[in-house]
């Protein structure tokens, strides 16, 4: 079996998984990427939705080839079709741009490379070399080789359902209350209405239960049209496909509009992982459970998190230590800036999926009228007090 040595292997070639390896191998790590599939960024699985300001706290450069589209803001729906608008700059971390995904991963991989890191593709982690509690690296397949690749620090950014997390001891299991089933069309030939194609869409209540529907823009008549659905409110995965075919019958923007691709897939709507590091080993992105639990977005902060990472990994290389104490560092630095938001929203999400439609209705209602400034748990609740705390006798805890 053949064997290779590097400072730092990144299992995963996401946004937060490139993301680490630019700046590790930046800071001077021999850093290897490794992505299981044969091209990175594909297939898509997301709404490709991200605030324009992680490009810049990222550093990372703008090129007109990722984006299908920049949008104005963002507008949430009620069941009974009662609109609010909310401005770019305060719409949240899914909210500006709306990116051709495959090629913003290519980009951001592409900027790992120029950086120093070597990348290999269909290369799969099959399991991490562990010794006296330390992860020394993993075994992996590249095509048909099966091979052993050390490495002082493994890092996890294999997704939500995270092997390599799993194989080193972190508990990385999900209730079903914490995976979201997911289902996008790329639709085209979509018809005027509701300002389309200027605003990203939310879409709330029955429709899409413990979830929203999305529609977000791609050019004057295309758009990602896609339902997310909380799994413990599906008898079946085929319901899901239901819900969003029955939603786009109803909308007359849709009456002539053609599917150009289909995909399906899961996100997690939990709370953060309680541990990120541990000797020789780190989770980042959507491995360390940084989804936002009620939007599922989460590329802006796997890309935040993966810059943390790999400037503390640079660290590690020039003291030699890679130790759980040494990758502390990483771990309070993702939580001071992301914990307190991911938390909040994970038991925001818990209420917000007790409510009927009704009290969607009455809360879309009042924000309208009053407007909101800021897309956010605390702010939204605050408005609300004022106008009716009768609607947020259930929320009292959050504001």
């Amino acid at each position: 079996m053949a064997s290779y040595q590097y400072d730092v292997v990144v299992v995963g070639a996401g946004p937060s998984g490139s993301m680490t390896a630019r700046y590790a191998a930046a800071g001077g790590c021999r850093t290897l990427l490794i992505e299981k599939r044969q091209e990175i960024g594909s297939p898509v699985r997301c709404g490709e939705g991200l605030a324009r300001h992680f490009v810049e706290d990222t550093k990372l450069p703008f090129d007109r080839k990722w984006v299908g589209r920049e949008v104005k803001g963002a507008k949430i729906f009620s069941p009974n079709g009662t609109e609010l608008t909310i401005e770019e700059a305060h719409a949240g971390n899914e909210v500006g741009i709306v990116l051709e995904r495959d090629a913003f991963d290519k980009a951001v991989a592409k900027e790992a490379a120029k950086a120093g890191a070597d990348i290999w593709l269909k290369t799969t982690a099959t399991a991490v070399v562990k010794d006296d509690g330390w992860v020394r690296g993993i075994r992996a397949k590249r095509l048909e080789d099966e091979m052993t690749i050390e490495a002082k620090c493994v890092v996890a950014a294999d997704g939500y359902e995270s092997q390599v997390g799993r194989w080193a001891g972190f508990k990385t299991l999900l209730r079903a209350g914490d995976i979201t089933g997911t289902l996008q069309y790329r639709l085209t030939n979509i018809g005027e209405g509701h300002d389309f194609p200027d605003y990203c869409e939310f879409w709330l209540g029955k429709c899409a239960p413990a979830g929203y529907i999305w529609v977000f823009p791609k050019d004057e008549s295309t758009a990602n049209v896609g339902i997310g659905v909380s799994l413990d409110r599906l008898k079946s995965r085929m319901d899901i496909m239901g819900y969003l075919d029955r939603w786009i019958a109803q909308d007359p923007r849709m009456e002539h509009a053609q599917p150009l691709d289909m995909v399906t897939g899961g996100v997690s709507t939990a709370p953060p992982i309680k541990k990120s590091v541990g000797n020789g080993i780190a989770l980042v992105g959507d491995a360390a459970r940084m989804i936002d639990p009620i939007t599922g977005g989460g590329i802006g902060n796997g890309m935040v998190a993966g810059m943390l990472l790999g400037n503390v990994l640079a660290k590690c290389h020039q003291s030699g230590d890679y130790s759980e104490a040494a990758l502390m560092e990483y771990e309070k630095g993702w939580r001071a800036k992301l914990e307190e938001n991911l938390y909040r929203n994970w038991l925001a999400k818990n209420k917000l999926v007790t409510l009927a439609d009704k009290e969607f209705d009455d809360i879309i209602e009042i924000l309208a009228k009053v407007g909101v400034h800021k897309l956010s748990v605390r702010a939204i609740l605050k408005v609300l007090k004022e106008a009716r705390p009768e609607l947020v006798a259930k929320f009292a805890e959050f504001i």
